[in-house]
């Protein structure tokens, strides 16, 4: 009798070409690319006289340096002349070997983790790559996707192939109900801060648990995006109605006969009764409260309702030295309440928050409000589609409305490798899914949140909750 496998397992097993050395070749069946990680990878390919194995397997989009304002002009319009260069390269390069291409301007571009769903690219028990940290995305739709690096991108175009080493199986789970204005990043930083940055490292983790199972699919996004600041290669969540609702009717999603032989091909994907994991923790979906990070990771992060922690408290060691560097860098003092802290600055965007639930989240809270007159707030939709649907819904003008800045799609002030920056000193409430040093602008200060909070953040001038408006 066969031995149970997990969801993780299944994907390996059917994915493995060959072992060596205590390494599997993986066959990849959905490589994104972006125009940062991609120029020396198609340079590698020409220097050695190589082409693209699978094209038809690949799709590109530039989002990391295109600026979110005037993107109908193209990468000429862009001012940054390295910026330019790599986004020209992107649609010279993809046109050159017959990859499919969402550039600048069109409206189905925008961020890489935003548009592989939205086109139904990205579908139950692939193995799916991309140059970029947070392809842990995909996993929502019970795919093992993960990032890789520039020499690994050449790997893949050339040979649609990766050499991996098998992670560990860690399960999480979490049961119960989620409270009021309780999202998936409250759960996500309030799982980091359970378990820490590395708490996962060496794993792939699988979500479980009736609360996980209640996420739409872009709160189980959003939740799988963050697995790589648990220090996992992966995270994954088994598909299920949700996620095959999802997929129905997308651009690349199996159609007739197909769709129906996919459908049980994917019911059979997740983890069988007794399979065994190497870890397992679980979580009571009722603690979760609505998170804000205080420091320079996301496992620096406590409850809106909280005060920043004493490094004191901690034993003598890295982790009092890195709450000492964090509160240092952050303007902040051991004791200082969480809620009330001024900002100047509130962005709403990124792989992690940019999805057409979160701008109905935000604009939800800010209706017949106004952004508080020292604020400097801006949405950035995920892709052109997320904007067009977002405008259909007249989202847009309530945000604008409050007084918020409503941009084009793209990375924006997640990456800061744009126009859209911090300034030295400047605090912000963001979306977003890292508030290391200088990450969105040098000597920024960033404070992770839902949208929800940030949105509530923006009309009260400092971190607040909805429950806070009045």
């Amino acid at each position: 009798m066969k031995a149970p496998l997990t969801l993780y397992d299944k994907i390996w097993d059917k994915h493995a070409v060959a072992d060596d050395d205590g390494e599997t070749l993986l066959y990849i069946d959905l490589h994104l690319l972006h125009e940062v990680t991609s120029p020396q990878a198609f340079a590698g390919l020409d220097a050695a006289g190589r082409t693209v194995r699978q094209p038809a397997r690949a799709l590109a989009l530039s989002d990391h340096n295109v600026p979110t304002t005037g993107q109908a002009a193209g990468p000429a319009g862009v001012d940054d002349d390295e910026a330019r260069a790599q986004l020209e390269a992107l649609v010279a390069n993809t046109r050159r070997f017959g990859i499919e291409n969402f550039p600048m301007g069109d409206p189905r571009g925008g961020i890489v983790h935003v548009v592989g769903p939205e086109q139904g690219r990205s579908q139950p028990g692939m193995t799916i790559v991309c140059g970029d940290s947070h392809t842990s995305t995909h996993g929502a739709f019970g795919a093992l996707a993960f990032g890789i690096g520039t020499s690994e991108v050449e790997h893949v175009l050339a040979t649609q192939t990766i050499r991996q080493r098998k992670s560990r199986n860690m399960r999480i789970t979490v049961d119960g109900q989620l409270g009021p204005h309780v999202h998936a990043k409250d759960l996500a930083l309030h799982l980091l801060a359970a378990i820490g940055v590395d708490g996962a490292s060496g794993h792939v983790i699988e979500y479980a648990g009736s609360a996980i199972r209640a996420l739409s699919m872009e709160s189980r996004m959003t939740l799988c995006n963050l697995s790589i600041e648990m220090g996992a290669r992966a995270g994954l969540i088994a598909p299920d109605e949700t996620s095959f609702a999802y997929l129905d009717g997308r651009p690349a999603a199996p159609q007739g006969a197909a769709w129906h032989a996919a459908l049980a091909r994917w019911s059979d994907l997740p983890t069988d009764d007794g399979a065994l994991f190497d870890r397992e923790i679980v979580f009571d979906a009722a603690d979760v409260r609505p998170m804000v990070s205080w420091g320079t990771n996301p496992s620096q992060s406590v409850a809106i309702d909280a005060r920043i922690p004493d490094p004191g408290a901690l034993a003598a060691g890295d982790a009092r030295v890195a709450a000492d560097r964090a509160l240092a860098y952050m303007g902040l003092t051991p004791g200082q309440a969480v809620a009330g802290i001024p900002l100047d600055r509130i962005f709403i965007g990124s792989c992690t928050n940019s999805r057409i639930e979160d701008l109905r989240v935000a604009a939800a809270v800010v209706r017949g409000r106004t952004v508080a007159p020292h604020i400097r707030a801006m949405v950035v939709p995920g892709s052109g589609l997320v904007k067009r649907q977002a405008e259909a819904e007249g989202i847009d003008r309530v945000l604008r409305a409050a007084g918020f800045d409503w941009r084009e799609p793209g990375c924006s002030m997640c990456v800061g490798m744009n126009a859209d920056r911090l300034q030295p000193g400047e605090r912000c409430a963001a979306t977003s899914n890292r508030n290391f040093e200088n990450r969105q602008g040098r000597g920024g200060r960033t404070h992770l949140m839902s949208p929800a909070l940030a949105a509530a953040s923006a009309i009260a001038g400092c971190i607040a909750d909805p429950t806070s408006l009045g």
